[in-house]
């Protein structure tokens, strides 16, 4: 047993070892999974006397309204003290950290601050905080592949491919959507669909789909009508134009959520207002909307459910989807936890009903019902949202079975994500990660953060080192590097400057000049960004 330890620390699984881990994975992230939902009923029944997410909104117009405002301002309070004392931003850690573990850093996320996001998540969810809980067991998953991952010392390709399985089994757990799921795990995270992940992610799907099945049954989270065919063929322009409205919707959502979070960082900045301050106040401006609009209160998914039967008016799915608009932007700006998938299925479902009901009015001999639109408009924002057209496709494909309805959402979804693409970095997580600097949404330069200069860079002492006085003259220009600077630092000089060379210096512990180490060749800049583009490429192609 300790012999075969040692290989598996050593070598790596083999495939057998592998697909074992795999299926121990899909358990693992679909109890996860199922805890987390269960939590947030639990924690819900506590504040609001209701454990059924599907009857929140009902619910709450019962309640006084002191209580409606009060739950989100106390859940902002401690959300803000769990994320200042476990996190050294107040960030809250997502699916954006998942994509950039996967991609940067073999499949490895922060732990601390990871269970500090889930456990913030839970506590936003359970108190009226307007997100989703897709998001944050996507990255509960993470942390479990993130901690094998660390215990059998996975190289980056296993790491990745673990790190797929556990997203895929989280994903299907949620939605009963095992297909969706190990989709999802290669289009969102690994972001390609190499053949040598595929049988492992599958597995750890199904787990994931059965441990949700025996728990909760085999049931789907929306019930829809059965008139969801398409009533003719000439309709079909109809949702050419919805994926084109619902592109732009994205676009909203996404760029009010990210103008709340630069308004709040500035405003944070400028008072030097407390981390734990931020999440109240955001609560509070939640709990204020919520008196008078309590289908904004947790993930909607009771008011998505309306929707996508045709259970609200016209004007009050307008009126609703902007509202929901405001209250996201609130929550996420306000650094309280959660995630943008159920958000986004409930604004899209609310916009492709309205979509829905005037196209039906001003053509009703060529359209079907305006039920069908919803369910287009419904995954044809999430897939703009979260940038994953195929997975979304196939999700609501599991929900209805129906392939006229899947004809109809494809239409939709492609024209969105047409759109959404054109105005952001791909899609809300890679714009995240954009405005952190971490571009990986243009193509293979990403790969030069993956070195740093200092494995790259010729020391002094080598044969084929720079000449010193060459690189004492560019020192006195200020032309330097540190060997803890990325190569895209590098780049960035040689493009600027077109020197053959730059010098990499350590700064002197006293007051004194540099310390020149060496210096980091263009050339040899290039080829260790071709060795990593290779080496990507027998990933994504074995």
């Amino acid at each position: 047993m300790v012999h075969a330890w040692r290989v598996l620390l050593s070598r790596g699984p083999s495939q057998a070892q592998f697909w074992f881990i795999a299926l121990a994975l899909g358990i693992a992230s679909g109890l996860g999974a199922v805890a987390f939902r269960a939590a947030i009923s639990g924690a819900q029944a506590l504040f609001y006397g209701t454990d059924d997410i599907r009857t929140l909104h009902s619910f709450a117009r019962t309640l006084p309204w002191y209580v409606i405002f009060i739950i989100p301002v106390l859940g902002g309070l401690v959300v803000g003290l769990i994320l200042s004392r476990m996190t050294p931003d107040g960030r809250v850690r997502s699916v954006a950290d998942v994509i950039e573990g996967a991609a940067l850093h073999k499949g490895r996320l922060e732990q601390r601050a990871g269970y500090a996001s889930t456990l913030a998540s839970l506590v936003t969810l359970s108190t009226g905080g307007s997100t989703g809980r897709e998001g944050p067991v996507v990255h509960l998953a993470g942390q479990i592949s993130a901690w094998v991952s660390r215990r059998i010392n996975a190289d980056g390709i296993t790491g990745r491919d673990l790190l797929g399985c556990s997203v895929a089994a989280a994903v299907s757990a949620s939605f009963n959507a095992p297909i969706a799921g190990a989709i999802f795990a290669m289009e969102v995270v690994l972001r390609h669909f190499a053949v040598h992940a595929f049988a492992p992610i599958v597995i750890a799907s199904v787990a994931g789909t059965v441990v949700a099945r025996l728990w909760f049954g085999d049931v789907t989270e929306f019930e829809l009508t059965e008139q969801t065919a398409l009533a003719f063929y000439v309709e079909l322009p109809a949702f050419l134009m919805l994926g084109l409205v619902c592109g732009v919707v994205s676009v909203v959502l996404m760029k009010a959520v990210f103008f709340t979070t630069r308004l709040g960082d500035r405003y944070t900045s400028r008072t030097k207002l407390a981390q734990t301050v931020r999440p109240m106040l955001s609560g509070a401006v939640l709990g204020a909307i919520a008196i008078w609009f309590p289908h904004i209160i947790g993930v909607g998914y009771e008011t998505t459910s309306a929707a996508l039967t045709g259970r609200i008016p016209l004007f009050e799915a307008i009126a609703m989807a902007a509202i929901k608009v405001v209250a996201v932007a609130v929550t996420m700006g306000g650094r309280m936890g959660g995630g943008m998938f159920s958000p986004s299925l409930m604004v899209g479902a609310l916009t492709g009903l309205a979509f829905g009901a005037i196209a039906t009015e001003v053509f009703p001999e060529v359209s079907g019902a305006a039920t069908l639109y919803a369910l287009a408009g419904m995954g044809a924002v999430a897939a703009a949202v979260l940038g994953a057209p195929i997975s979304t496709t196939l999700i609501v494909f599991e929900l209805t079975g129906d392939w006229q309805a899947g004809i109809a959402v494809m239409v939709s979804v492609s024209l969105a994500v047409a759109v959404s693409t054109r105005l952001v970095d791909h899609s809300f997580f890679l714009t995240q990660l954009a405005q952190r600097g971490v571009r990986l949404a243009a193509g293979s330069d990403y790969l030069l953060d993956l070195q740093s200069v200092g494995v790259v860079m010729r020391s002094m002492d080598s044969p084929r080192a720079a000449p010193e006085a060459a690189c004492r003259a560019l020192m006195e220009e200020g032309v330097t590097l540190s060997p803890s600077h990325k190569l895209t630092d590098a780049m960035e000089i040689f493009d600027e400057a077109g020197h053959a060379f730059v010098p990499v210096v350590a700064q002197s512990k006293e007051s004194g000049p540099p310390e020149l180490l060496g210096a980091i060749f263009h050339l040899d800049a290039v080829r260790a960004h071709n060795r990593a583009i290779a080496e990507r490429i027998r990933e994504e192609h074995t």
